[in-house]
């Protein structure tokens, strides 16, 4: 066991030094390095799930819906299956269903036969889609711009490296370069 974390002092602390600080006078036995780490990323997403709802609503879309409408724009095909989007998406093929069916209400996606096989569905953007993912895509890169504002260039990359690293220890490995 490594020795117990030992929050930081002085005017740069946050929350979590001071839940660490109360857990390390309540247990000096716990090691909490690990609260460190993911009690900053819980709080830190609960400020990016606030600024990605505001970038999706300033376009007019739900966050699932800029979900399904970026996979079919940053898929580089004209089309896709229900099933490659309930992949990408990581959702049901009925809860796919129901998705598509209020996109294609909405005038932003449509669905048609496949010309090379008539049983297999395509979905399409409509240009309704296009613009309001992309006017989504870019008030979400402006506000989390703006919340990594305090973090150097290098910070960022070193942080992004970091969290990829950890990352990879919950998702496969992808091959693909989209």
């Amino acid at each position: 066991m490594t020795p117990p974390h030992r929050p930081t002092s002085g005017p740069g602390r946050d929350e979590v030094d001071r839940i660490i600080a109360g857990w390390h006078r309540a247990r000096t036995d716990l090691d909490t390095a690990p609260l460190a780490v993911f009690s900053r990323i819980s709080r830190l997403s609960r400020h990016l799930e606030s600024a990605r709802r505001e970038a999706f609503s300033g376009a007019g879309l739900e966050g699932w819906e800029f979900d399904m409408l970026s996979a079919l724009r940053r898929s580089g095909e004209d089309a896709l299956s229900p099933g490659a989007l309930a992949q990408q998406t990581l959702v049901t093929s009925g809860t796919m269903t129901t998705r598509l069916d209020k996109l294609t209400a909405r005038g932003l996606v449509s669905r048609s036969r496949s010309p090379h096989d008539g049983r297999a569905v395509e979905v399409r953007l409509l240009a309704e889609g296009i613009t309001r993912v992309d006017a989504a895509m870019e008030r979400l890169l402006e506000a989390e711009e703006a919340l990594l504002d305090p973090l150097a260039e290098a910070d960022r990359e070193a942080l992004a490296s970091m969290l990829r690293t950890l990352a990879l220890g919950f998702e496969p490995v992808s091959s693909d370069d989209a």
